[in-house]
């Protein structure tokens, strides 16, 4: 029996969790053990990111170990705007942690997209191995349209859904503020937000009056799914995402996505799948971006959103299943 060793092993409320319970699903199902445990042998560990322990990941290389790396995008919000010491100390250190596995231990890369690909080989040059891009995938039964919801009928439920929207992370909340707003002059609309937000900026956005806005903090993941259902649109609130999880499990589940053309969103919402506008402004940057385009965009899919529903759940049937997934991630680290 083949073993792939996970490492580390996250537990959080963010997508590299949300991965890494639906890899070890799949590679359950087809018989490959699996361990979190650095010490024990396996025929390959899969590096989440990136992981303080080096030594012990020097130490699995020495011994033989095919080493892939999952990457992630980089953190960049730093660079933009000051973010506070701590998160930049961290954000750099993250940064050379990455490149450092990828460039001295790493036998294979996984990029998560074609935009983190291009990104990584913007700020670092191309890898000296040998890279792949394999875009994220989803249990399409757990995550689907059929099944309990309440969807209101009276008003628009516009869904947030980030495992942190905290410190520098925290601009895409405020834009979906204004974009609920704006969508309130015609409208009926409730904001709900799922995720971990600082207590200055929720203080901040429950000042504002002009529309209602809901924070539910975060869900167990299994609950994600009838409130996806029981939503009319997803709102990708992160600039320049590598690839969120939370956008294919709103597809999966027939909920139409819309946000701003940044990061990896244009592989992912396609046709009919949602509705994506330009930013209109340097998302690296952090600059303000072309609001009403934005919501010129979401009240296209509001105005048909059965017909967006359905096209969304077609995008994840064809794209995202996590066999399909699973499976090229095992050609990476077996074959």
């Amino acid at each position: 029996m083949p073993r792939i060793c996970i490492f580390p092993r996250v537990e959080s409320l963010g997508g590299v969790t949300s991965f890494r319970l639906k890899f070890e699903q799949g590679l359950r199902a087809r018989g490959v053990d699996v361990t979190h445990d650095l010490h024990e042998l396996s025929d390959a560990v899969l590096v989440l990111a990136g992981t303080k322990n080096l030594y012990p990941l020097w130490l699995a290389r020495k011994r033989g170990q095919r080493i892939v790396q999952r990457l992630d995008g980089l953190n960049w919000a730093h660079r933009a705007r000051w973010t506070g010491l701590r998160y930049t100390t961290r954000a750099i250190y993250g940064n050379w942690n990455l490149s450092f596995i990828r460039n001295y231990l790493a036998d294979r890369v996984i990029y998560q997209s074609q935009f983190v690909e291009g990104w990584w080989q913007a700020w670092y040059g191309a890898a000296a191995i040998p890279t792949s891009v394999i875009l994220n995938g989803v249990d399409l039964e757990q995550y689907s349209p059929a099944g309990a919801h309440e969807r209101p009928a009276d008003f628009y439920r516009l869904l947030v859904v980030e495992g942190s929207l905290a410190g520098g992370l925290d601009s895409g909340l405020f834009y979906a503020a204004e974009l609920a707003e704006r969508l309130s002059q015609k409208y009926a609309i409730e904001l709900v937000v799922v995720g971990r937000v600082d207590a200055n900026a929720k203080k901040k956005l429950q000042g504002r009056k002009r529309a209602r806005i809901r924070f539910m903090d975060s869900l167990p993941r299994e609950e994600i799914p009838f409130l996806e259902r029981s939503s009319h649109l997803l709102f990708s609130a992160e600039l320049n995402p590598a690839c969120p999880n939370a956008v294919i499990e709103a597809l999966a589940c027939g909920l139409p996505v819309v946000g701003f053309e940044t990061g990896a969103l244009s592989e992912l919402v396609q046709g009919d799948a949602g509705r994506l506008a330009s930013h209109g402004a340097n998302p690296w940057r952090l600059q303000r971006p072309d609001i009403p385009s934005l919501a010129d965009a979401a009240e296209e899919v509001l105005r048909d959103n059965e017909r967006f529903r359905r096209a969304a759940r077609a995008r994840a049937e064809s794209t995202f299943g996590l066999d399909a997934m699973v499976d090229r991630y095992l050609t990476v680290l077996l074959k």
